[in-house]
C-alpha cells in the first residue's frame, strides 16, 4: 500500500498550523485596528467639541466635510414587556428577522423526537458535511 503525498494526518497538522496562524493574523490586526480607532475616537471628539463650538452641523475644510449628525441605538431591558407590546400593537416590524439555529435545531429534534408532525412552513434547511478538526 503507497502512502498518498497528503495523509490524513498531514493534512490536519497542516489545518491546525493554519489555523493557529489565521488567530495570530487576526490578533494582531485587531490589536493594530484598535489602536487606529483609538486615535480616530480621540479625532471624532476633537471636531465634535469644534462643531459644538461653532455651532455647527457640519464643517467643510479642503480635506473633506465634517457632519454631526445624531446617532441613536436601542434596547430592552424587559423582554417580556417590550414582546408584549410588539404583539399588541402587531409591531413585529420593530424586530429583526432571523431564526435562532440552536433554538430551531431543538425545536425540530424535540416535534421529531415526539412524533407531532408539526413543521414551520416556509422553513428551508441546508445540511452540509463539515470538518471540524481538534489538536490532538
Amino acid at each position: 500500500m503507497t502512502e498518498t503525498l497528503n495523509s490524513t494526518d498531514e493534512l490536519v497538522a497542516r489545518y491546525i498550523a493554519l489555523r493557529d496562524q489565521k488567530v495570530l493574523i487576526k490578533e494582531i490586526a485587531d490589536a493594530d485596528t484598535k489602536v487606529v480607532s483609538d486615535k480616530m475616537d480621540l479625532i471624532e471628539a476633537e471636531i465634535l467639541a469644534q462643531c459644538e463650538a461653532l455651532g455647527a452641523d457640519s464643517i467643510r475644510t479642503a480635506s473633506g466635510t465634517a457632519i454631526r449628525s445624531i446617532k441613536s441605538r436601542y434596547w430592552t431591558t424587559n423582554w417580556d414587556v417590550f414582546y408584549s407590546m410588539i404583539k399588541e400593537h402587531d409591531a413585529f416590524g420593530l424586530l429583526e428577522k432571523r431564526i435562532h439555529q440552536t433554538n430551531m435545531k431543538d425545536f425540530l429534534e424535540f416535534q421529531e423526537e415526539h412524533n407531532t408532525g408539526l413543521y414551520p412552513a416556509g422553513l428551508e434547511v441546508i445540511r452540509q458535511f463539515a470538518i471540524t478538526v481538534r489538536r490532538k
